[in-house]
């Protein structure tokens, strides 16, 4: 391993949350007198954080109602049915026992991703979880990535950040950390390149492979 440092984004790349997000704005949204979103809908629409996302489902006036119905909501029942990605727990351990450091690099709502995280019994492995408003930055503010580095007590250039999103891309990009795409989540491999990812890999089985220099 050349990194000594690996952040994951949560949503879509460590963990499945998508019904428990779908379910939440399926909640919210008829209340405001708006359709019902699809699941499609939402997995195309989430990635730089709730109220980015939101903005594309309720008119600007109407921003602050919906956020507080959801959240009210989301508080009650966000554990239900979240689930480690296939071969996420392997992963995690294989490189904890290389002496890496880990941790989560979210924009999601920094309370709700470490409950998440003990929840699913991720926190052995993670020395950190850094999520939306445990500053004023999302990503891909390099002042948020900065943020994260100072917490793991790590360096740019040992880090490597693993994501499923442009966000995750550009966020990397800005902060001088490598960085490895993942097909598991809201955006396909051609997404990912498009937005400037040199190295995708279809799950953590091959990105595990790839980093013990073995071939699937």
């Amino acid at each position: 391993m050349r990194y000594r440092t690996v952040f994951f984004d949560l949503d879509g790349t460590l963990i499945d949350h998508l019904p428990a997000i779908h379910r939440s704005y399926a909640h919210t949204l008829p209340q405001l007198g708006l359709a019902e979103p699809t699941y499609e809908q939402v997995k195309r629409a989430i990635g730089g954080g709730l109220p980015h996302a939101m903005r594309k489902f309720v008119p600007a006036e109407r921003l602050d109602e919906a956020l507080k119905i959801y959240r009210a909501f989301w508080d009650r029942t966000m554990l239900e049915g979240a689930e480690v990605m296939p071969g996420g727990r392997e992963l995690l351990e294989w490189l904890k026992g290389q002496g890496v450091t880990l941790g989560v690099f979210t924009n999601k709502h920094g309370p709700s991703a470490r409950r998440l995280c003990t929840h699913l019994g991720l926190d052995p492995w993670l020395k950190v979880v850094v999520g939306a408003e445990d500053t004023a930055w999302l990503k891909p503010d390099a002042r948020f990535a900065a943020y994260a580095l100072e917490q793991a007590g790590a360096e740019a250039a040992t880090t490597c950040l693993v994501g499923d999103s442009p966000f995750d891309v550009q966020a990397a990009l800005n902060a001088d950390w490598g960085f490895v795409g993942v097909t598991t989540g809201t955006h396909t491999r051609e997404e990912l390149a498009a937005a400037g990812a040199t190295d995708v890999k279809d799950g953590f089985d091959a990105l595990r492979a790839a980093w013990s220099g073995k071939t699937l």
